[in-house]
């Protein structure tokens, strides 16, 4: 595929070249290692014999806010610098792709014989492009890498039983709040509402992502894992959290939307004390609110908030040739190792998927409890058809331009049918 195709469908980023001479997002019970910090894990240099060639990497982390000034992307920028200077016969090159078009783009040019050797992401769509056969079957590949690998991430880069994800780090959404304005953040959906009610400026962001971690707290789910039928109807709860953020968006302090600019922004700018994220925007948080503090999501008559921890990883294109896939996995086991997630640790708060990091900073130590207390991101093909269905659901309730929106019930209602009619699934 010419390189004028393979970069027109993508979103217009920052492009980063780690160039050089030569060829062509743990549990407790985890031991410690190295400190953030630590001047060793800065400079040890990987075991793995050094790699030659060029690959091609997308990922998406100017996505988060902040463009090329991200946390994220700055931490990456420093895994491509150690890259260098321990591949100095390899040159990289790192394109940043628009987060919600980069599984579409990425199965567009893998379809085509095209695309990026390997990109990194969350596995939001991991089952999916697996069963399609856009990516690796990286069973027996990663052996070294698995053994320093924590087994929540290890069962998160997995589809249809095999491995097609090396992986680096977990993500899940919590509190964020500004201890100088929020004395005590509230723990309940109740403290919550009557934080709002009282003039709180508090931002919730909706939708099938953002809105999961409400569901358990009153009490419902969406999904059998067994069956792969929907389970929202079963009961209320799934309703009653729509209905409740929804009274949340009521209030005249409390900012309510989907679209992630609107909550994160203000945030950063100071005008929102309390909203929900999650930790891969902890490093540009940090720097903006410096009484940046962590707590997890709330809970309510249902239970504790379980939101969806997913794992990010490094995927390889199953269209790139053999020796471009065997440079990339080896690429993949170098950035992930114990030195290079010490950068996304320490620039970005990253909880690392490698189990011989133990975080010590108190905020990353927070959003790894809620990591290890959340729902495991499903990757079965019945929860593929969730996304879209859920979505439209959240967006008919509150709609983000103001005017009435759909009873919550009827919504659930709608959206199960929805998702077992894609499924097959008989009412």
């Amino acid at each position: 595929m010419n390189q004028f195709r393979r970069l027109a469908v993508l979103t217009a980023g920052v492009l980063f070249v780690a160039s050089a001479c030569g060829g062509g997002t743990p549990a407790p019970s985890q031991p410690a290692a190295s400190q953030p910090g630590s001047s060793e894990a800065a400079t040890a240099v990987p075991s793995a014999a050094p790699l030659t060639g060029k690959l091609t990497i997308w990922h998406s982390y100017g996505s988060s806010g902040g463009g090329s000034e991200s946390a994220e992307v700055k931490g990456l920028n420093k895994i491509l610098d150690w890259m260098k200077t321990n591949n100095p016969g390899l040159t990289i090159e790192a394109i940043n792709v628009d987060f919600g078009t980069m599984y579409t783009n990425f199965e567009q040019e893998s379809a085509n014989g095209g695309g990026p050797d390997m990109f990194i992401g969350p596995n939001d769509n991991l089952g999916n492009e697996a069963r399609g056969g856009y990516l690796v079957n990286l069973d027996g590949k990663i052996d070294p890498t698995l053994a320093n690998t924590s087994d929540v991430a290890k069962n998160g880069s997995m589809a249809e039983g095999s491995l097609y994800m090396v992986p680096e780090s977990l993500k899940a959404v919590a509190m964020y709040y500004d201890s100088s304005k929020v004395t005590t953040p509230p723990s309940t959906t109740d403290e919550l509402l009557t934080f709002a009610k009282g003039g709180g400026k508090v931002g919730v962001l909706t939708g099938a992502y953002f809105g999961w971690g409400f569901y358990s707290a009153f009490g419902g789910s969406v999904l059998d894992p067994t069956t792969g039928k929907c389970t929202a109807t079963a009961n209320s709860g799934v309703a009653d959290a729509l209905k409740y953020v929804d009274s949340l968006n009521d209030q005249a302090s409390a900012v309510v939307d989907s679209d992630y600019s609107k909550i994160n922004d203000p945030f950063i700018a100071g005008n929102l004390d309390i909203i929900f994220n999650g930790n891969w925007a902890l490093g540009d948080y940090r720097k903006a609110r410096p009484n940046l503090a962590v707590a997890p999501f709330v809970s309510g008559p249902g239970g504790a908030g379980k939101t969806m921890t997913g794992v990010d990883g490094w995927y390889i294109n199953a269209a790139a040739s053999a020796d471009q896939q065997a440079i990339a996995i080896a690429a993949a086991q170098q950035m992930v190792s114990q030195p290079a997630e010490q950068f996304m640790v320490d620039e970005a708060g990253h909880v690392p998927a490698n189990k011989n990091i133990t975080p010590t900073d108190p905020l990353v130590k927070a959003f790894t409890t809620a990591i290890y207390g959340g729902d495991p991101r499903p990757q079965s093909k019945p929860f593929s058809n969730y996304w879209g269905a859920w979505d439209n659901a959240w967006a008919t309730v509150i709609p983000n331009d103001n005017s009435a929106g759909v009873d919550a019930t009827a919504a659930v209602a709608t959206a199960c049918a929805t998702m077992d009619s894609a499924n097959s699934i008989a009412p």
